[in-house]
């Protein structure tokens, strides 16, 4: 079995450091906690699998050959990038809400309780809680979060046409045809695969590293708004695509 290795490896690199709808998902997950980030990774791994099976069987080549499976595939991915999008705004906007409502009921019972001196308008937000900026880090996820990074992680690549596209026709470009096809689709599909989990922890790493930025309430709030508005254009992008 002879295939073109570096060539191929070079696409993969290429395909992975460009963001995709993907990346946003492992991204988002992994600032929530990053155990649900290397959950969301390893969904979009086993997304990719499928698409793998099904190139080396030749399932891929019926529902390429076939426009309504193509386009049932492309519209159920883009609305799923939407639910996912108007999930997160939903609850950007919602959590803004209680935080608002929160920060109001503490200032009326400290006002109540402790009437305000003078010497106290020098020291507003210096004596805020600390609670409120920096992420748990000791807490552990709970399975339900682990099972839904890893859904979103899955469906969000099994319902990717464009990663079905690229096993059926990019992967085969490298493919050496005097060996066994199918055996070299399972190599290169696994070594792909093997390639986007690693990619995917170090993804994950440096988000960690940016929880406690993105803890803190405002910054939280934005970041929610935005990725869940990018989820939503990139579902749109999708379906609106000829």
């Amino acid at each position: 079995m002879s295939v073109d290795l570096m060539g191929f490896l070079g696409v993969v690199l290429v395909a992975y450091v460009v963001p995709g709808p993907d990346f946003l998902v492992v991204f988002r997950s992994a600032i929530e906690h990053p155990a649900k980030g290397r959950a969301a990774g390893l969904g979009a791994q086993a997304g990719l699998c499928v698409h793998m099976l099904a190139a080396a069987v030749g399932l891929a080549v019926i529902a390429a050959r076939s426009p309504a499976v193509y386009e049932a595939v492309r519209l159920l991915g883009a609305a799923y990038l939407v639910h996912l999008g108007i999930r997160a705004v939903l609850a950007a906007r919602r959590s803004g809400r209680e935080r608002r409502s929160g920060r109001e009921r503490r200032s009326g019972r400290e006002r109540s309780a402790h009437p305000e001196r003078p010497a106290d308008r020098e020291r507003p937000a210096a004596q805020a809680p600390r609670g409120d900026i920096e992420p748990a880090k000791g807490r552990a996820p709970t399975g339900a979060q682990w099972r839904s990074g890893f859904a979103q992680g899955f469906l969000t690549n099994v319902l990717n046409p464009k990663a079905a596209l690229f096993f059926l026709s990019i992967l085969p470009q490298f493919v050496d045809g005097a060996g066994s096809t199918t055996r070299q689709i399972f190599f290169l599909g696994i070594l792909d695969v093997l390639i986007g989990i690693v990619y995917w922890f170090v993804v994950v790493a440096v988000a960690a590293r940016l929880r406690t930025l993105l803890a803190r309430p405002k910054v939280q709030h934005r970041w929610e708004l935005t990725t869940g508005w990018l989820f939503i254009a990139i579902g749109v992008g999708v379906a609106a695509a000829a």
